[in-house]
């Protein structure tokens, strides 16, 4: 039967900004009628919600003409689109407005408009060239905000007490900056110094920002203070300013961001699509991940890797510097090792002394830390791989049936961020980071306060992870409520499932690097069926030790050795000749056999994320880590350079499930090992073995959505941040009939746990 709703898709666009009395439903509704869309436009207590569904095409066009056709006093402060199944619209509807007092929502921080940049250009406007320049359009929000209502009082603001004409513009209905918190101007508001690394004041105001060029020309590095942290800025063009920065900030290999003056500039250095220009110049403006040219100068940002990560200005002084200076510059992160960035000039100059040659600071406080957000493009939609600057606090509107009470989710140990739910919404923090260290989880705990003071959150239910030893978890066991404990993967899926407005039954695919199993393992290549009101663990990867325990997670040859020893049922002097063994010396290799063989610290694991860091190393790519994720992305580059269509034969078996509701029903064996050693001796090369992994593991999740027979599949977990593995896998599962699902603004790996435990806690299931 042919399904009425192919290459048929509904845009949900939720609008925030001067949208509502200006004649914007409408324009929405004649937008929809010109392109035959079907849905509806309504006002709400925060905003404006479009739904419109029809072709793809014609969905993109009206998303388009929105921007360019809205009536002339319109403006969009935020605007978030996502891409769910049709509703089966017959018509497209103004409707009535929707009940209920205004929600007070916290707008993310927003990128410098194109009016408030012509001020700061025009040397007859009395904001030339001042780097706190505003607007209601535009500007610090989260970052400078310390309590509802938002209001000035309420700000880092308060002690800059506005001039007669920055007064006026404020009240006065007719200025853009009318009610513009953050409005200030060179005679009243926030100003900029440069200070050297002892904090002795160098220059003021615009010949300080003019010395900070000066001293990045040269080859310095500068940590200037932006809008949600510290910043390390360097000449991206200088291969030994970049390598010194990486020295001082332990950071031997891992990419950093470059920022570009403008779209020109991006364009003869990377290759970039419309999609991706859209993204690059929006509200949120984050780092954008793009394909580098063959001749890009900027090499030493990201060695090795045929991607930068890619952004443009977006404050004033921002646009100051890079207008300026006219090159590519790298500005990562101001912190050290993985604590959180910088807010405090003091705190800077203890902090990054041995990183940072001259500070360019300024004295408008920041309230929060709230780091670059970074995305990609991928299947033509935005797909958030860090949720920060210009995307939180923003919330996710979730199915409440009934469950309207309010609730807390502390999320996962790494690329941790947290959640509140209040009624509907789900209000999901800026990326913390890791709660490796003291600092991040002080910024933990900070944050959660943050957001219950400011949403008047009273929780009635505290969700966690699994995992005992996670901090959040600790956190979460300490408070008064006891906690709702959501196994890992299964808010993976979750997250992916509130996100995509979906309702079970559903085939939940979560893959990962490692995360805490039921059966006493180590999961990350899980499938879930996910009923009304079950969860069934329906197959996995078949599971392999990892020698070593942690130590393996960061030495590729040790996930190899363990699938070797699980694969050859302990006998590894059959493969001697396979070339990755030759990275242990012999006493080493001698002692993590007889670990193996003893079946001490060798916890098995059923993790894809592994299993990439196994093919890493036995094709001989990488065989310790420098950063996390370092193999399998390399993995995936070499993938992408094959072009192949082969892949290794799998099984799908049955497994006895009578021990323990937790364990999968059915396993996932790839021979991966026999296939790779022959691949190997036959000269085959590195790109094609690397591209055939990818197929295989796509072939055997389709084979498991066939044997599930459930149509809608969802991808999550931080293994489908990889383009190849993602686009390849949602194209199988439509060839097969499937209809998949996966990420766009909410990041499929960690960040979006939070959002998945609550999601996952309000449905009462049991595990079958």
């Amino acid at each position: 039967m042919k399904d009425p709703f192919a290459n048929t898709t509904r845009l949900r666009i939720l609008i925030r900004g001067a949208v509502q009395g200006v004649g914007f439903r409408p324009t929405v509704f004649r937008l929809a009628k010109e392109r035959g869309l079907f849905g509806w436009v309504r006002n709400t207590t925060h905003g404006v919600i479009i739904e419109a569904e029809g072709p793809e095409t014609k969905c993109r066009e009206f998303l388009s003409s929105l921007h360019i056709e809205k009536p002339v006093h319109a403006f969009f402060q935020s605007l978030e689109v996502s891409y769910l199944d049709p509703a089966g619209y017959q018509d497209f509807q103004i409707l009535e407005s929707e009940p209920g007092e205004p929600t007070a929502l916290i707008l993310p921080d927003l990128a410098m408009c194109l009016q408030c940049r012509a001020d700061i250009s025009d040397p007859k406007n009395s904001r030339y060239r001042y780097p706190f320049t505003n607007c209601t359009q535009c500007g610090p929000r989260y970052s400078i905000m310390e309590a509802l209502p938002y209001d000035r009082i309420h700000t880092t603001m308060k002690n800059f007490q506005m001039c007669p004409q920055c007064e006026n513009e404020y009240h006065d209905p007719h200025n853009r900056r009318f009610h513009a918190q953050p409005n200030a101007c060179p005679a009243c508001g926030p100003q900029v110094e440069l200070w050297d690394s002892k904090g002795t004041v160098l220059e003021r105001n615009d010949a300080a920002i003019m010395m900070a060029e000066h001293e990045i020309l040269k080859g310095k590095i500068v940590a200037l203070k932006g809008l949600g942290g510290f910043q390390l800025a360097v000449d991206a063009r200088n291969a030994e300013a970049v390598k010194r920065l990486r020295q001082r900030k332990h950071r031997s290999a891992k990419p950093f961001a470059v920022m570009f003056p403008d779209l020109k500039s991006v364009e003869r250095e990377c290759h970039v699509s419309d999609e991706e220009k859209r993204l690059l110049t929006s509200g949120a403006a984050p780092i954008v991940l793009l394909e580098k040219r063959a001749a890009c100068v900027c090499k030493e940002a990201a060695p090795g890797n045929p991607y930068l990560g890619v952004m443009l200005p977006y404050t004033p002084l921002h646009h100051l510097v890079m207008s300026d200076l006219q090159i590519p510059v790298v500005m990562t992160s101001g912190n050290v090792s993985e604590d959180p960035m910088c807010i405090d000039e003091q705190q800077a100059l203890e902090d990054l002394k041995n990183i940072a040659e001259a500070f360019l600071v300024h004295n408008r406080p920041i309230a929060r830390a709230v780091d670059d957000s970074v995305a990609r493009i991928v299947l033509n939609r935005e797909l958030i791989l860090r949720r920060a600057r210009g995307y939180a606090p923003l919330p996710i509107l979730i199915r409440s049936d009934g469950n309207d009470f309010d609730a807390v989710a502390v999320g996962a140990h790494l690329k941790n961020a947290v959640a509140v739910k209040k009624g509907k919404n789900i209000f999901l923090s800026q990326h913390i980071g890791d709660l490796e260290t003291e600092p991040s989880y002080e910024a933990f705990v900070r944050t959660i306060t943050d957001l219950k003071t400011m949403y008047a959150v009273k929780p009635q239910a505290v969700f966690c992870d699994r995992h005992p030893d996670y901090l959040s978890t600790q956190y979460a066991r300490k408070q008064q409520a006891a906690p709702i404990e959501i196994q890992h993967h299964v808010a993976h899926v979750f997250s992916c499932m509130a996100e995509n407005d979906l309702t079970a039954p559903v085939l939940g695919v979560a893959w990962d690097g490692t995360g805490y199993g039921l059966d006493n393992t180590v999961w990350g290549g899980e499938f879930f069926e996910i009923q009304e009101k079950s969860i069934t663990r329906t197959a996995s990867l078949r599971p392999f030790p990892l020698p070593g325990g942690e130590k393996a997670v960061l030495e590729p040859r040790r996930c190899a050795l363990g699938l070797l020893y699980e694969s050859s049922r302990g006998h590894v002097e059959y493969y001697q000749d396979m070339e990755f063994l030759k990275c242990f010396s012999e006493t080493e290799l001698k002692n993590l056999i007889q670990i193996l063989r003893n079946q001490k610290q060798s916890p098995f694991t059923s993790s894809v994320g592994r299993l990439f860091d196994a093919v890493a190393s036995f094709v001989g790519i990488r065989q310790v880590l420098e950063f996390e994720g370092q193999a399998a992305m390399e993995v995936e580059f070499a993938a992408e350079r094959a072009h192949s269509e082969n892949y290794y034969q799998y099984e799908l078996t049955e497994k006895d499930q009578r021990d323990s509701p937790y364990s999968a029903q059915r396993q996932v064996d790839i021979a991966l090992i026999d296939a790779v050693s022959s691949d190997l001796k036959n000269g085959v090369a590195t790109d094609e073995i690397c591209g055939r992994f990818h197929n295989t593991l796509v072939e055997a999740l389709v084979s498991v959505a066939r044997r599930a027979k459930i149509s809608k599949v969802v991808l999550s977990g931080g293994c489908f941040q990889n383009r190849y593995l993602l686009e390849r896998a949602v194209r199988r599962l439509k060839e097969d009939g499937f209809h998949p699902y996966w990420h766009q603004r909410i990041p499929p790996n960690d960040g979006g746990i939070a959002l998945g435990q609550i999601a996952a806690g309000l449905g009462q299931r049991q595990w079958v």
